[in-house]
């Protein structure tokens, strides 16, 4: 592993930070995804999951601030309710189930259904359920987060097939994910709390993380609804490979 003070780490670091915030940036979600991608091979496990959720809380929050003008607490109240439920249930399963077992089910739906939409360019927007709906996505999504990290993978699905507008979209998913992201933190009982090297490295980060997510919020301001629909389908896509090839990989 490499030096942390060492020239080569911290570009690789830096790189890696400003590439995941900018995707993040675009598509409001995938930081964790493009970040680990990297940070895996020079940082250990522990590190790696502590800077997502804290860089993740930036990264949202930020969001969350640009597009507050699109943000509507009464529709996003159903999901932040589920989630207080689900999160907990999430930190439950990773500590009892298999997670092999969980990255290979959570990234087979999520090829599923990313190349489902891929094929069929345009889908009915699911109308039904109301808020119980709503509740029952923010529960499962909350689930999944507290489980796996992945927090906001299943609201961002059912924003999709609500058929809402991009911003009413991350309007949604992204103060999720704040929430998501902040209450994992608290339930693995103060497991997200930063060591020394880890403020180091996050300080070393936050400047690659506000630069390269103000220009993928800049990059989002350029699409329109069906060019965003497809971005977000690729990025669950990746990030359902990734998960199957993981387990795949602890397999051989």
């Amino acid at each position: 592993m490499l030096a942390p003070d060492s020239i080569l780490f911290i570009a690789l670091f830096a790189t890696a930070t400003f590439a995941a915030a900018m995707v993040a940036g675009v598509a409001g979600f995938a930081f964790g995804l493009i970040a680990s991608a990297v940070w895996l091979y020079i940082l250990t496990p522990l590190q790696t999951a502590t800077l997502i959720i804290w860089f993740g809380l930036v990264v949202q929050g930020y969001a969350v601030i640009k597009l507050w003008y699109a943000v509507s607490w009464p529709r996003i109240a159903p999901f932040l309710l589920g989630a207080v439920f689900g999160v907990p249930l999430g930190v439950f399963v990773l500590a009892a189930a298999n997670p092999q077992s969980l990255r290979t089910l959570v990234g087979a739906v999520l090829v599923a259904y990313s190349l489902y939409g891929l094929a069929r360019p345009t889908m009915n927007p699911v109308t039904h359920g109301g808020r119980t709906a709503d509740a029952g996505v923010g529960f499962l999504n909350g689930a999944l987060g507290g489980a796996t990290g992945l927090a906001g993978i299943i609201a961002t699905i059912w924003c999709q097939l609500r058929g809402w507008p991009k911003d009413q979209q991350r309007a949604v998913f992204q103060p999720l994910g704040v929430a998501t992201f902040a209450m994992s933190a608290i339930w693995l009982g103060g497991k997200g709390s930063m060591s020394r090297d880890e403020l180091w490295l996050f300080a070393i980060g936050l400047p690659a993380l506000l630069v390269g997510h103000w220009l993928g919020l800049k990059l989002y301001g350029k699409l329109d609804e069906a060019q965003f629909r497809r971005v977000v389908l690729i990025l669950l896509l990746l990030s359902g490979g990734g998960l199957l090839l993981r387990s795949l990989q602890e397999l051989s």
